[in-house]
C-alpha cells in the first residue's frame, strides 16, 4: 500500500503505543523532527529506525530544520553550531566565491551530522527576502534582500546537502520576506503589488524552480488572492508557484498547525490538497489534529508520487569528506569576516 500524503510530527523523544498504533495505520509518506525529539545521537538514531520500522518503509523519509543559527533543532554538546544565513551573505557581499563556499561546505557538514542520525531531509534553504519590514521570524534566516544572491547562496546550500545524501527543502514559496506578521501566531498580509513582487521575492524562487521539494508560506498576497494564503490558495499555487515560478517538484504545506489558518484541521488539509499541495505537513505531535489531517490525506499518487519518488532520489549517496579537514576549512572562511559570520 502506498502512503499517505502526510508528514507527521512526534510527541517526545521516544515513540509511545499510541503513536505507533496510528503510524502504522495512516502510513504517513514521512516523519519531521523537533528540538523535544532529540536528546542524544544514540537516541536519535533509535527513533528514526524504529519510525520506519513502524511504517514498513525503509526509505520513510525524515526531516529536521537545521538551518544554522537560531533554528537549529540539534545543538551542543552534541552537535555543533553553525552560522545563520545572513552570515553567508556577508561572506557573499566580500566575496561572493568564498560566500558561495562557505554555504555549500556548511551545508555539506550539516548533511553529514544528520546522516549519521538517519534524517535523510533538511527544511533549507530559506529563499525568503530580507528586506527593511521583514519580521523577525525571518530575520537572520535570509542570506539577503538582492534575489540574485539568495538564490546563489540558497543553490549552494542545496548542492551541499545533497552532495552529503540529504534532500533540501526550498522554503517558504513563494516569499515571507515581506510578511510584517509571524505566520505562526497570526496570518500576514502582504500588499506589495503583484509586479513588484514577480520582480523581487518570487524571482530568488524562479532561480530555484528545479529544486526537489518546496515549502509554501502561509501568507495573503493581496494583489493576487486577496482571501487565501498561499498554501490554500489556488491561484496562488497555478499562477505563481507553477505558474510564473515554475516550480514542478514536490509542493508541501507549512506546519497545518500554525494560526495563521483557520478552521478545523481537516478542513486546512483538504483546502491546501484543493488548492494544489502535494503534500501535508503537521508538526506539533497532536494526536488528534493528526488523525484530522490523515483522514483527509490520499494515498500517494500520480504526479504526485513521481514527484516524492524523485525529491528522494535527488539525494545522492554521500561523497566521502573528511569532516575534520572540513570543518577547518569551513571556520578559515568564516573567518575573513573578522568574526562577524560566528555562529549565532
Amino acid at each position: 500500500m502506498s502512503p499517505r500524503a502526510f508528514i507527521a510530527g512526534l510527541a517526545g523523544p521516544r515513540l509511545t503505543a499510541a503513536e505507533q498504533a496510528f503510524f502504522r495505520d495512516a502510513q504517513p509518506w514521512g516523519f519531521i523532527l523537533f528540538a523535544r525529539n532529540v536528546e542524544t545521537p544514540d537516541q536519535v538514531r533509535a527513533l528514526t529506525a524504529e519510525l520506519r520500522a513502524t511504517v514498513g518503509r525503509s526509505d520513510a523519509p525524515v526531516l529536521i530544520d537545521q538551518e544554522g543559527g537560531r533554528v537549529a533543532r540539534l545543538k551542543p554538546p552534541h552537535w555543533p553550531e553553525y552560522p545563520p544565513a545572513q552570515a553567508f551573505g556577508r561572506l557573499y557581499a566580500a566575496d561572493p566565491q568564498h560566500g558561495r563556499q562557505a554555504a555549500r561546505l556548511g551545508a555539506r557538514l550539516i548533511a553529514a551530522d544528520l546522516d549519521a542520525l538517519g534524517i535523510t531531509v533538511d527544511c533549507v534553504p530559506c529563499a525568503d527576502l530580507a528586506l527593511a519590514e521583514t519580521h523577525a521570524i525571518i530575520g537572520s534566516r535570509a542570506y539577503g534582500s538582492d534575489p540574485a544572491t539568495v538564490a546563489a547562496l540558497a543553490r549552494a546550500a542545496a548542492d551541499g546537502l545533497m552532495a552529503g545524501g540529504v534532500a533540501p527543502i526550498v522554503k517558504h514559496i513563494p516569499g515571507h520576506g515581506r510578511a510584517t506578521a509571524d505566520s505562526h501566531l497570526e496570518l500576514p498580509v502582504v500588499t506589495t503589488p503583484r509586479a513588484e513582487l514577480e520582480r523581487t521575492d518570487f524571482e530568488a524562487f524562479r532561480r530555484l524552480a528545479d529544486l526537489p521539494m518546496a515549502m509554501t508560506a502561509h501568507v495573503v498576497y493581496a494583489d493576487i488572492d486577496a482571501e487565501a494564503p498561499a498554501t490554500t490558495s489556488k491561484t496562488v499555487v497555478a499562477e505563481v508557484i507553477r505558474g510564473s515560478i515554475g516550480f514542478d517538484g514536490l509542493l508541501m504545506t507549512d506546519d497545518l498547525s500554525m494560526r495563521a489558518l483557520q478552521g478545523s484541521f481537516r478542513g486546512r488539509a483538504a483546502a491546501a490538497l484543493e488548492a494544489g499541495c502535494d503534500m501535508l505537513l503537521h508538526c506539533n505531535g497532536e494526536m488528534a489534529e493528526m488523525a484530522e489531517i490523515a483522514a483527509v490525506a490520499p494515498h500517494l499518487a500520480g504526479k504526485a508520487a513521481a514527484r516524492a519518488a524523485t525529491a528522494l532520489a535527488c539525494a545522492r549517496r554521500a561523497e566521502p569528506l573528511d569532516t575534520a579537514a572540513a570543518r577547518t576549512a569551513f571556520s578559515a572562511i568564516l573567518a575573513t569576516l573578522n568574526g562577524e559570520a560566528r555562529p549565532g
